[in-house]
């Protein structure tokens, strides 16, 4: 998998969905989707990350994985990273160690 660091350049709103935080384009097809597991209530685990190729390179799956780690933040949990995808950004960004579950 080739990792690209990028950082969105300006902030993403993301719909938020049952376990999903997700972007539409303007006919309402899906173009960038994250989602998660709640097998309890200590942790998430992110199975899945999508973005479409028009949006790649603009930092929006790193974004995705941001929001993930926010909520799981706000909520005290800790995350499982399946996702090839989200399991290479948590090796790479050392400030996800505190809700990483190994």
């Amino acid at each position: 998998m080739r990792y690209i660091k990028k950082e969105a350049t300006e902030k993403v709103a993301f719909l938020e969905g049952e376990n999903r935080y997700y972007l539409e384009n303007a006919e309402k097809q899906l173009i960038a989707e994250i989602t998660f597991t709640r097998p309890n209530d200590q942790f998430f685990i992110i199975d899945h990350t999508f973005v479409d190729d028009s949006l790649r390179g603009k930092g929006i799956a790193q974004a995705l994985v941001k929001e993930v780690v926010t909520k799981a933040r706000e909520e005290g949990k800790t995350i499982i990273p399946l996702c090839p995808f989200a399991k290479l950004e948590f090796e790479k960004k050392k400030e996800y160690a505190d809700v990483w579950r190994r």
